[in-house]
């Protein structure tokens, strides 16, 4: 074998190690893995919301949670965090958990494995920095693990969790009722965990609005269901 043929080899089984765990975002691999697919006690539901802190719209989920007796988990992104502290710590303040969404909302599979630790670390200090507590919980953009993201979530004591239904929120056209449906479709049940966008900085402006509009209705599937909202770690076993 020649060294560029053989250089051309060992590039390509890199880049296969580097994507191969981004499979887990496809729904029909992640249901055969519990854990990451945030399946969580029976009892619970878990709701999680992306993107933010935004102070256009961030205050408003917080201000309906707070109404409807709701405790979430926010995967922050450090660029947004760093831009709103004050709006961080309230989300710590008012009984929620802070995930580390990252720094920015590229896709890992676009970054070396320096970088997306780098990210990661940059964006955790910050929320220990507001907070005065360290994250647990990381949450890749568009929910593509890679093989940079697992092992510095290893290192920075993060665990990745997903999700087992989402609103698809962040689409054109999405409306409220659109947002039940999806998420209906993928289970408002005991053990789930739902992906909704507290922000729009990385999807169609004002999508936002879909996923406020239909936390009330989300509440009430719960109750009719005897199920507690809680928080992520108070959801996974």
């Amino acid at each position: 074998m020649s060294r560029r043929l053989l250089a051309m080899s060992v590039s390509a089984a890199a880049a296969v190690l580097h994507a191969g765990p981004g499979v887990t975002a496809l729904p029909s691999v992640r249901r055969h893995l519990p854990a990451l697919n945030g399946t969580g006690r029976p009892g619970t539901v878990a709701l999680t919301l992306d993107d933010g802190p935004d102070p256009r719209s961030t205050p408003h989920f917080l201000r309906s949670l707070a109404r409807l007796g709701i405790p979430a988990t926010f995967f922050v992104l450090g660029t947004m965090a760093a831009r709103a502290p004050g709006l961080l710590r309230r989300i710590h303040d008012e009984g929620h958990e802070i995930g580390v969404h990252g720094w920015t909302h590229r896709s890992h599979l676009r970054m070396s494995p320096g970088r997306v630790h780098g990210e990661l670390a940059r964006t955790a200090e910050l929320i220990l920095g507001v907070c005065g507590a360290p994250p647990r919980w990381f949450r890749p953009p568009y929910g593509v693990l890679c093989a940079g993201s697992l092992l510095a979530s290893v290192r920075l004591g993060l665990r990745p969790v997903l999700w087992s239904a989402w609103g698809r929120d962040w689409e054109a056209g999405a409306t409220t009722a659109t947002v039940l449906a999806h998420l209906r479709s993928g289970g408002i049940r005991g053990g789930a965990t739902l992906l909704l966008h507290d922000s729009d900085c990385a999807a169609v402006p004002g999508s936002w609005g879909s996923a406020l509009g239909a936390l009330t209705a989300i509440a009430g599937d719960g109750e009719r269901q005897g199920l507690r909202f809680a928080r992520m770690s108070d959801h996974l076993r």
